[in-house]
């Protein structure tokens, strides 16, 4: 598995990113290859070629406004014994012991503030479970909800993602009206997209964290092409593009890996609209689920998320992901619940 860790380097090699970008630049109007051409620039050459090799072959890039320095995995010197890594052409040592322990560094890339450093780390053996939580994770209202059948416990967490999402918007609409797009655009976004970012690292570690504790796998909603359906009211269109699900859920799966342990996906249709006590479909308004054939009551979301839990996950075949929908069929479509 590939990480990416950050750390501050403490150098400033502003020099050194003033050259590269006009390697950068040399190489999306030239299209050249070969570190020669761009030898009178003064970049070292280990940077240089990976600059010329990321820009020359992208034919999309016009121009750029900064530019990395990006350092391959065979130029950087790993003192295992020490933890520390060195950088020869730069002359940069980087302490490495706050790292988890990894097989090899890939490449690091290097800008005013902090070394991106990009590691192969060793997966943990997967884990044999027999129980499962369910994840839901919803664009208004609690972001992400776990629901685990076998103790019947229910955990909430991001309920201030929505409200962050609303007070961003409003200060960005604050912006535009008086005349000041590129802070709206640039700097109120970024800023926006670091605390969603901070926000679902938190949630992805407490939910692999439960599932740790309680020795469960962890199945999450397929929701990919969800952005494409047609027919959504405005308000909502304005949530669903605003929504941070695959973040969140590739955050919840790495860390999963490091650990051990599984995840899977399920099909998403009827989550919702299922009871998860007696299998059939009952009545969603709002928040509130009830089912009119067993009677149970339950909030919405706590409710998908026991249904997905129970579900049966996707399955690799001939490369096309398929569910088995049989299964879920067999509960949900009898004829007097059957949707219209």
């Amino acid at each position: 598995m590939l990480l990416t860790f950050n750390l501050k380097h403490g150098r400033d090699f502003s020099d050194e990113l003033t050259k590269a970008k006009k390697v950068a630049e040399f190489a999306i109007k030239t299209h050249s290859l070969t570190t020669k051409d761009v030898r009178e620039i003064g970049l070292k050459s280990a940077i240089a070629c990976q600059v010329l090799r990321k820009y020359s072959r992208n034919k999309v890039v016009k121009s750029i406004n900064k530019v990395q320095l990006t350092v391959p995995g065979q130029a950087i010197r790993h003192d295992r014994e020490n933890r520390e890594l060195y950088i020869p052409c730069l002359k940069l040592h980087l302490d490495s012991r706050y790292l988890p322990s990894f097989e090899k560094v890939n490449q690091i890339e290097l800008d005013h503030e902090y070394a991106h450093i990009c590691v192969t780390i060793n997966e943990a053996p997967l884990r044999q479970v027999e129980k499962w939580i369910g994840v839901d994770v919803n664009s208004t209202g609690h972001l992400a909800v776990i629901g685990n059948p076998s103790s019947g416990k229910v955990q909430k967490f991001g309920k201030e993602m929505s409200h962050l999402h609303i007070k961003y918007s409003k200060m960005r609409r604050h912006l535009y009206i008086h005349g000041h797009p590129k802070v709206a655009k640039h700097k109120l976004r970024d800023k926006e997209s670091k605390k969603v970012k901070d926000i679902n690292h938190k949630i992805s570690r407490a939910i692999v964290d439960e599932a740790v504790q309680q020795c469960c796998g962890i199945k999450m909603e397929k929701l990919s092409g969800i952005r494409g359906i047609d027919h959504i009211s405005k308000p909502s269109r304005k949530l669903l593009h605003s929504w941070s699900f695959y973040q969140l859920q590739t955050m919840i799966e790495y860390k999963a890996k490091l650990l051990g342990i599984p995840v899977s996906y399920v099909d998403p249709v009827y989550t919702s609209q299922q009871c998860s006590r007696c299998g059939r479909l009952g009545t969603r308004n709002g928040k509130d689920f009830s089912c009119p054939h067993c009677g149970h009551v339950d909030h919405a979301d706590a409710n998908a998320s026991f249904n997905i839990a129970l579900r049966p996950s996707f399955e690799e075949s001939d490369g096309r992901l398929h569910a088995d929908r049989d299964v879920c069929k067999g509960r949900i479509d009898t004829p007097q619940e059957a949707p219209s």
